[in-house]
């Protein structure tokens, strides 16, 4: 029997968390997982990836929450510094 070696899941590049081999973002993995959704529709959600990957990921944030919650919330402290376009009608 041969046993696989450790696999990467999650890899930081262009200043964010993201799905190793993809371009789907750690974030968007972890809000569903905070939302209650399961890894099986997680893994729907997005086709590229793998149910592997997706625990992976998940694997990755609780043993690194601190981290990524720190991460998390200065994505969104710096998504909601952002000048919003003003809403016509």
């Amino acid at each position: 029997m041969s046993i696989s070696t450790a696999k990467v899941y999650v890899e930081y590049r262009n200043e964010g968390y993201f799905l190793s081999g993809s371009r789907v973002s750690l974030d968007s993995i972890i809000y569903g997982f905070r939302n209650g959704d399961s890894p099986e529709s997680i893994a729907q959600a997005f086709p590229t990836l793998t149910l592997e990957q997706v625990y992976g990921a998940i694997a990755f944030y609780l043993a690194n929450r601190n981290e990524v919650d720190v991460y998390l919330a200065e994505e969104n402290a710096a998504f909601d510094a952002m000048p919003q376009p003003l809403a016509t009608d």
